[in-house]
């Protein structure tokens, strides 16, 4: 929600993730999904197979992708200056990585460089005052690249929809990520141990495959 890459693009959704308009049925509405992990890792092992191979003419990056988290999985990310005073909430976004931009990028040696990240809208539910609230929120990441790692990561919220109070979180959480870099050291580090250690771990054969780098 990530923050490219699928924990960035992951960052995306759940920055995405303070969220909430159109009432539901609460007892229902934000159970896991079926087929949410299976689209996720489905996502993940293309983006891992793009990633080692940097085959520029391939396919583009495309998933749809959704995402239910517990209240208490979201609060335990609270922070002194930004916390979660809602309850369940779930993010939908169809994902749309131009492959050639990203391998180009992360191919690339010497100078930093910076990888826009196209906007993106995330659909949000948000359990709110006993309802189930709807909540638009468009992103449009940019990731600094510099010899195949991620050294700078900004979520770019540029549009929100939605009821006041989560939008205001929304906004100070991206405020904060963004000009304050709070968040930023971790979301950095994770995704670059995916780029590093968890594709080549978990999908060996795209690395088998991958061309030699010279």
């Amino acid at each position: 929600m990530m923050p490219g890459l699928i924990h960035a693009l992951r960052g995306t959704i759940a920055a995405a993730l303070l969220l909430a308009a159109v009432s539901l049925d609460p007892a229902s509405a934000l159970e896991p999904q079926s087929g949410e992990a299976a689209g996720i890792l489905d996502c993940e092992r293309r983006l891992c197979t793009m990633l080692q191979q940097r085959n520029a003419k391939d396919e583009d990056l495309t998933c749809d992708l959704s995402k239910t988290w517990a209240r208490n999985v979201i609060k335990s990310a609270d922070q002194p200056t930004v916390t979660w005073g809602f309850g369940d909430a779930r993010c939908s976004i169809r994902i749309h990585i131009l492959r050639a931009q990203m391998t180009d990028a992360l191919a690339a040696r010497g100078e930093a460089h910076k990888l826009w990240i196209p906007p993106h809208t995330a659909t949000c539910l948000v359990e709110l005052d006993g309802k189930v609230r709807t909540l638009t929120a468009t992103l449009a990441p940019t990731l600094v690249v510099k010899d195949g790692r991620i050294e700078k990561i900004w979520v770019n919220l540029t549009d929100v929809d939605g009821p006041a109070a989560v939008k205001a979180t929304l906004w100070t959480a991206a405020g904060l990520a963004d000009r304050v870099g709070l968040f930023q050291q971790p979301l950095i580090k994770s995704v670059n141990r995916f780029i590093a250690t968890t594709c080549p771990k978990k999908y060996p054969l795209a690395a088998a495959s991958a061309p030699e780098r010279k």
